[in-house]
């Protein structure tokens, strides 16, 4: 069997695509690549390599070679940009790319794009505008950067919108609940199911989460409108707020979410689902969601009598507490 490479192995999407891989006990080498040649996923990966920024000319041929090297059967990356231009230069890699076509990615890049991408078919999504068009027509506002993430450089009705450059976005404040919708697409388009969470944030990440089936109803054809109009593939997520007009998306990243290890413990397992499709050329198992509330913690990985610049991949002697 083919190898798989993931992407972003320091993060927690990466840590938890890993982790999700490793449950389905395949047997194949799981091969991580980042910034930097030591982080958190290491010690879950057979080999770990270093790449440039996925926007820096050389990053697309360090994928490539890599590839190569390592017999890789399947991509998967974990973050929003290596999202885009991998499945941008997906016609140059003799596997697949786990992610939606570029036209797709690129437009979730970009919140901006996205709310004038989904206004053409009258798809839900916050009212948006640049700062140098906005004129106080919102009541209340969030001003955030039009490809930010990870909930940094947001401000909450700032003194002057105005003032900021057309790098940011100004949001309409949306008063109600936060919730997360991840949902499946399989290769012929067809929503293969989604799973939803009530979640608490600690520095823009996940610290608790409750599945919650009570906006199902209205988040299944808003999901399937939203196909219809758009090749959305493989495993995406929505930031909606429920509003008195409705569930209303603010943002949506078109890869996999950083819930990927809580979801898989309620029965919605969309990173086997994605290596199914994508390495196994398989069905991909129906979601059996079931209700449960998940909080994360801090676990330390010990590395005795190891410098950091000696720390390679799972074979190296570590224990975690």
């Amino acid at each position: 069997m083919k190898n798989i490479l993931i992407t972003g192995i320091g993060g927690v999407v990466g840590q938890g695509i890993l982790r999700n891989v490793l449950d389905l006990g395949l047997g194949t080498k799981l091969i991580g690549v980042n910034v930097v040649q030591v982080s958190a996923g290491n010690y879950m990966c057979d080999r770990v390599y270093t790449v440039p920024y996925a926007y820096e000319e050389s990053y697309i041929q360090a994928i490539k070679d890599i590839c190569l090297k390592e017999d890789i059967g399947i991509i998967i990356p974990s973050t929003d940009y290596e999202a885009f231009y991998l499945a941008e230069a997906q016609h140059e890699f003799d596997c697949p790319v786990a992610a939606s076509p570029a036209v797709v990615t690129k437009m979730c890049l970009d919140k901006f794009l996205n709310f004038k991408a989904f206004e053409q078919f009258n798809i839900p999504f916050a009212a948006s505008c640049l700062p140098s068009e906005y004129k106080g027509q919102f009541k209340g506002c969030v001003l955030k950067p039009r490809e930010g993430r990870g909930s940094r450089n947001i401000f909450v009705n700032p003194p002057q919108p105005a003032g900021f450059d057309d790098t940011y976005v100004v949001q309409e404040y949306l008063d109600g609940p936060e919730i997360t919708t991840t949902f499946y697409t399989k290769k012929d388009g067809q929503l293969h199911g989604f799973i939803t969470f009530v979640r608490e944030l600690e520095q823009g990440n996940t610290a608790k989460a409750e599945v919650t089936t009570m906006y199902d109803p209205e988040l299944k054809p808003l999901i399937e409108r939203m196909l219809r109009h758009f090749p959305f593939r493989g495993s995406c997520n929505i930031q909606s707020r429920v509003t008195d007009k409705g569930i209303i998306p603010f943002e949506i990243n078109c890869r996999i979410s950083g819930t990927n290890s809580v979801r898989s413990q309620f029965g919605f397992k969309d990173v086997a689902y994605t290596v199914q499709e994508y390495l196994l050329n398989e069905v991909p198992a129906q979601p059996e969601v079931v209700a449960g509330t998940a909080l994360r913690v801090i676990l330390d990985i010990i590395y005795p009598g190891m410098k950091l610049s000696d720390i390679t991949n799972k074979e190296d002697k570590f224990y975690i507490r």
